[in-house]
């Protein structure tokens, strides 16, 4: 009866009770454990808990129920605004406006995190007057109007307050964060990523080759200049030689933002994604680059359990504002 609680808990959150000492011993017997559930091997789970991982062996675990979610623990404004902004330098949308505070931002409709006004501080105007700034320019664009904002900030607040809504898809985004050094295995080899995508790398997301001067390619391969990211692009490659896993690493100031991690679904459960993160963090750590932050969707229960295990916390949410329709 546990063992299958145990197994439907994975990728949550969960109060585990195990056994510490035997049946007839003095002192407590029992203790507990809270947090995200993860399988360790046939024998055992690890519980990651606010203060690290315990691993609990099966054969010990006398009771399990699935928890809420336990509030993050909220870095200040200006953290989260100073990583956002990272974070937009290291995926630039070619065309960027600033309206005070708002960064306002298209790239012909590719991504919502490039056509979307960034809103982290006082956009110098009322939020309605903001908001207006935000339509025409997404009409200017031929994009559709949208804000990206920090979830439970002002700005965010103030939005939904003019009677824009959450967008449902994605809905709420983690922003990961770890320190390079923690999360990279020791004596891991420093990778060689090219500066640009290969043709087969974009195969791996069922995309052509973009063409010179399209949006895919501004954005993800963007012209060097002052403040521009440092670009490296992975790929992991079978025994027959098909391209199995692509990722992107992009290295702004001590950071580096790792996207577009992606394994095809027939080599998935290999290793492959985990080799890609290493090769992408290894090379950023051979440049200057001492964190790391990605993005994951709150819904994304199994990639949370498995970041979670391997060292990464969350630093914030963000989700993105439309207006009524």
């Amino acid at each position: 009866m546990v063992g299958a609680m145990l197994e439907k808990a994975h990728g949550r959150r969960v109060a585990l009770r195990y056994r510490i000492a035997p049946d007839g011993s003095t002192g407590p017997r029992f203790t507990d454990a809270v947090g995200e559930l993860a399988p360790d091997g046939p024998d055992g789970v690890i519980v990651h808990t606010r203060s690290g991982p315990v691993r609990v062996d099966r054969d010990a675990v006398v009771a399990v129920r699935e928890v809420p979610p336990a509030p993050a623990r909220r870095a200040s404004r200006a953290a989260v605004a100073r990583l956002e902004r990272l974070r937009s330098a290291a995926w630039p949308a070619p065309v960027r406006r600033e309206h005070g505070g708002w960064l306002l931002r298209s790239a012909g409709g590719w991504s919502k995190r490039a056509n979307s006004a960034l809103a982290l501080a006082d956009p110098g105007s009322t939020v309605a007057g903001a908001l207006a700034a935000v339509t025409r320019f997404a009409e200017e664009h031929g994009i559709e109007p949208l804000v990206q904002a920090p979830v439970g900030s002002p700005w965010s607040n103030r939005v939904l307050e003019e009677g824009w809504a959450v967008r449902a898809d994605p809905g709420e985004c983690l922003v990961l964060v770890a320190a390079i050094d923690d999360v990279l295995p020791p004596g891991t080899a420093a990778a060689d990523l090219p500066p640009e995508p290969p043709a087969a790398w974009w195969s791996v997301f069922g995309e052509p080759v973009p063409a010179p001067g399209s949006m895919a390619r501004a954005v993800l391969v963007p012209e060097p200049g002052p403040g521009g990211p440092l670009l490296g692009f992975g790929t992991t490659v079978s025994e027959t030689g098909g391209t199995t896993g692509a990722v992107s690493a992009a290295i702004v100031a001590d950071h580096v933002y790792v996207a577009r991690l992606q394994v095809r679904e027939s080599h998935r459960r290999r290793g492959i994604g985990a080799t890609l993160m290493r090769d992408a963090l290894a090379w950023a750590r051979t440049r200057g680059a001492r964190h790391a932050t990605l993005d994951v969707t709150a819904d994304n229960a199994p990639a949370r359990a498995l970041y979670a295990h391997d060292g990464w916390t969350e630093h914030h949410r963000y989700h993105y504002l439309a207006p009524p329709r």
